[in-house]
This record gives C-alpha cells, structure tokens and sequence, in this order.
C-alpha cells in the first residue's frame, strides 16, 4: 500500500468541501444542536434529581460520545458516497488505486471531519455545560480510541452494503448507528436488557465503553480488561469488513455490477 495513493483519495475529498458551505456545515452542525439540546436536557434534571448526582458526565458525556461514533462511521460513508453521487467510484479503479489504499483515504478522511465535530461539542459541552473531561482521566483515551475503531468498521460495512447493492440502498446506511445505540447501553446500564440482548451487546464494542464510563462517573473504576476486550474485538471487526469489502468489490467488477457507478451510467 502506498501512503500518496491513500493521501490522494483524502485530498480529493478536501477539494470537495473547500468552498462548499453545503458539505461543511453538517460537520459541525448537527453535533452542535445535540450538545445543545441534551446539555439542557441534563441542567434540567440535576434541578430536579436528588442532590448529589451530576448528569451532565453521565449523560451529556455519553451523547458526546455517542456522537463521535457516528461522525467516524458517517465520514467513511459520506467521502464514499460522495463517489457515488459524482459517478466517481469506478474512476479511481482505472487507477494504480489498491482497495487497501482506497480505504486508508477513506478513514483519513473520516479522521479529518470527526476531528472538527468533536472540537465542536468538546467547546459547546466545556463552555456552556461545565463537561470536564478530568472526570473520566486517562480513561478517556481508549474510549475514543474503541470508539474511533468501531465507528471506521461500520463505515466499511456501510461502504459494502452501498456497493454490493447499489446506491439506491445508500437509506439502509444511515440508520445503522441508531440500531446499534440500543444494544451498546448508551444511556442505561446493560443489566436494563433482556438476556438475549446482553448477549449481542457483548459482542460491540461501544457497550464496554460505556459501561466503563457510567463505572468511573458512579466513583468506581473501569475494567482495563473488558476495554482491552472492546478495542480486541474492534480490531477483529476492521480486519472481517476490509475482507468483505474486498470481497464485495471483486463480485461487482466479476459481474459487472460496478458499471452502475460509472459516469455514463444513466440509473
């Protein structure tokens, strides 16, 4: 793999969003209106709840990170979509361009926009909220890390899904973090869950996450082992959707499927 080939895709994205207020705005945006919204959200319940428990680390922490999650997994999609959209995708493998290096532009890119959002909602959840990341420690770096590693293999698979069945089936992407948060134990412990469900929230990486969270919140600490678990487990998953990327990839150029994203395709 070479590291200009994989540069080249994450600049082209950058000369996509230059000058363009329509693809940089939802970078900041959106995470902005949720850290606004659930900041009160929380101000308002520690009025109500009894003294002595802040929800703004409990609950606004977790929505920041939740959030980060899903720009990760959003930037790998978006900067393959956009491929799509420009009937761009079937250019690039006219190319030199290797599927390992298309990938590595594509995370870059996802590195780049989650950077600017979590700078945003790190400034509105600190200013505005009083959201001090000293209450998680160093514990906050494998967070993000877990995170980070979870939200990149969803993507992939995101990316897989649009390629094996077109860019019509681009709506199945965008819900996928919302059918995950359910089983990861975002806002409530997992022991809140039937049994069937614990059982599929240990195979996610974000549900160690944030079991860890609510432990360091509550005055306890973390389990570096479940962490070290989550981020095992992410590791496995970026490895498995790659392959099946790859795979997926191989059955359209065999079957001439990728022809539905060339730029003379009409549908």
């Amino acid at each position: 793999m070479k590291a200009r080939r994989a540069a080249a895709v994450f600049v082209r994205q950058l000369y996509l969003m230059r000058g363009s207020a329509a693809r940089v705005l939802p970078l900041f945006a959106w995470v902005a209106v949720d850290i606004i919204l659930w900041g009160f959200i929380t101000r308002y319940l520690n009025t109500v709840a009894s003294p002595g428990f802040n929800f703004v680390p409990a609950l606004l922490g977790a929505v920041l990170l939740w959030d980060f999650f899903a720009r990760v997994m959003h930037g790998v999609t978006t900067a393959f979509l956009e491929d799509v959209w420009a009937r761009n995708f079937l250019n690039f493998f006219a190319s030199p361009l290797k599927i390992s290096e298309y990938l590595a532009g594509l995370v870059l890119s996802s590195v780049a926009t989650s950077a600017v959002g979590l700078a945003v909602m790190l400034l509105l959840a600190g200013a505005v909220f009083g959201l001090s990341f000293a209450a998680y420690g160093l514990l906050l770096a494998p967070f993000m890390l877990v995170l980070f590693l979870t939200g990149v293999a969803l993507g992939i698979v995101g990316t897989a899904v649009v390629l094996r069945f077109g860019p019509a089936s681009e709506w199945f992407v965008w819900p996928l973090p919302a059918l995950v948060s359910p089983f990861a134990g975002v806002f409530y412990p997992l022991s809140t869950l039937p049994a069937w469900m614990r059982g599929v929230s240990r195979l996610l990486p974000p549900s160690y996450v944030f079991e860890g969270m609510r432990a360091v919140v509550a005055g306890g600490a973390a389990s570096w082992s479940s962490l070290g678990w989550g981020a095992l487990l992410a590791c496995v998953y970026i490895l498995l959707v790659c392959w099946l990327f790859a795979r997926v990839h191989r059955h359209a150029v065999r079957t001439g499927l990728i022809a539905r994203y060339s730029a003379e395709s009409v549908s």
